[in-house]
């Protein structure tokens, strides 16, 4: 539950914001001063204070909101004050002040500061659990070729403001990459905010993303800022954005074209200094042929493209993957974290990974909360993948005398086949089953010189 702080020497305020926001779902404490203010914050860690101005005797608000942002980095601060000037504004901005809420104060714009001032707060929270959970360089594992000159890569867009389209198969990790960029560049100061285009009903995508006006439509009780208003000064991060509908692609155009937002319901756009990476796990170049992606809106964005290898093309980081995440595992569940063998790492590497890094992640996590308390074997490994040996195909089976690249090519095609068949033909259904997207099993199907007998329409 979000923890909300209001520090105001006005006793009727306090209870009047109280009763307001704990109506709303919040948890709330109080507090009457500044020195009572720094005192209650460290005591409860708020993830939002609202915090007066002017409370004398002893610190002044500027001075509390200091202390706070110093001792909780992740905390919203938003201030109150019906005397502030100019001067007032722009230092408590400097100080890292969210917002200012003049006095009186609007019930309707209180809550609608919180709410806003709540999801950067867990914004920030998310940004530094990930940091603490990744401590290597840009949040990324590997110094394979591929991932060397993918870290290369975002050390030359990082500090440059272009957006990037970052493509990759599903469990890859272009989510990290977005987050290494922007890490390297100007506004890592700030959090980046994601949004997952895939995620949202169709009907509430345009309010998501640049907000609506209270009364806009059937539901909308509050004003609420969109991702974009919340991403202005950072980075905003659109995942799948393969996903996203056409209407809503030619709203997205129009905000980078112009730079501004129209909440849902507004007279006027607002300005907004927003940094967009986007990423897909579909063939964006497929869906612009076939008139499911706007091809204007893919050349905004696609002007630095970055790829994220699969696992399969960086098998030389399979070592270095699976500590880590025996670690995590470990530490999830509360245990010590288990060697693994030699002969279990080999059986790791032949694996051919339809589901990538996230895949390698679950693996090694049923292996390392479910097994012994010794090393994890091969036979362990087999009874969490499967067999590594490919069934035998009209083709002709794989021998282990065979070179490890060709036993992998016709294991993937016993795959493929396999799924085909239980999915009826259907590619789409079949790349479901495979946890990978339709562009991608069309790529390796053609590659593996398997006809398309797809039955979507």
């Amino acid at each position: 539950m979000t923890r909300v702080l209001v520090v105001d020497d006005e006793r009727n305020l306090r209870r009047m914001l109280r009763a307001l926001l704990e109506a709303e779902g919040y948890e709330v404490d109080e507090a009457e001063n500044g020195e009572d203010g720094r005192a209650r914050a460290a005591a409860v860690a708020p993830d939002v204070v609202l915090l007066d101005l002017v409370m004398p005797p002893g610190p002044d608000g500027l001075a509390v909101l200091e202390r706070v942002r110093a001792d909780h980095p992740d905390c919203a601060v938003i201030m109150m004050s019906g005397k502030a000037t100019l001067a007032d504004a722009v230092r408590a901005t400097k100080l890292g002040a969210f917002q200012f809420l003049e006095k009186p104060l609007s019930a309707e714009a209180v809550v609608t500061t919180v709410r806003a001032a709540a999801t950067l707060a867990r914004t920030r929270a998310d940004n530094r659990a990930l940091r603490a959970q990744l401590p290597e360089e840009w949040e990324i594992l590997g110094d394979s070729p591929p991932m060397r000159e993918l870290a290369t890569l975002i050390a030359r867009v990082g500090p440059t403001s272009s957006r990037v389209l970052i493509v990759g198969e599903s469990g890859t990790g272009k989510e990290l990459v977005a987050r290494a960029i922007h890490a390297a560049s100007p506004r890592a100061a700030r959090p980046m905010v994601s949004v997952n285009c895939a995620a949202i009903p169709r009907e509430l995508v345009e309010s998501e993303l640049f907000g609506h006006e209270k009364g806009a439509f059937t539901g909308a009780t509050q004003r609420q800022q969109g991702r974009f208003e919340l991403a202005h000064g950072s980075t905003l991060f659109l995942d799948e954005i393969g996903e996203l509908p056409l209407d809503a692609q030619a709203k997205l155009l129009r905000v980078l074209e112009e730079g501004s937002v129209r909440r849902v319901g507004a007279d006027r756009p607002r300005p907004v200094d927003v940094r967009v990476l986007a990423a897909t796990n579909r063939d964006l170049e497929e869906d612009v042929r076939t008139g499911r992606f706007r091809d204007d809106l893919f050349f905004r964005l696609h002007v630095l493209p970055i790829r994220v290898p699969p696992l399969r093309e960086r098998l030389d980081d399979l070592p270095v993957l699976v500590r880590h995440f025996v670690r995590v595992a470990a530490a999830r569940g509360a245990r010590r974290p288990r060697d693994v063998t030699d002969d279990a790492l080999r059986r790791l590497r032949v694996h051919p990974w339809p589901g990538n890094v996230r895949e390698l992640a679950n693996a090694i996590e049923r292996l390392t909360i479910v097994g012994g308390d010794g090393p994890v074997t091969r036979e362990e490994v087999d009874a969490v993948l499967g067999s590594p040996r490919p069934e035998v195909s009209g083709r002709g089976g794989a021998s282990e005398a065979r070179g490890l690249a060709a036993a992998l090519a016709e294991y993937e095609r016993t795959l493929i086949e396999r799924a085909l068949r239980d999915a009826g033909g259907s590619v789409a259904e079949a790349a479901r089953r495979l946890d990978t997207d339709r562009a991608n099993l069309y790529r390796r199907m053609r590659r593996l010189g398997l006809r398309r007998t797809d039955t979507d329409a």
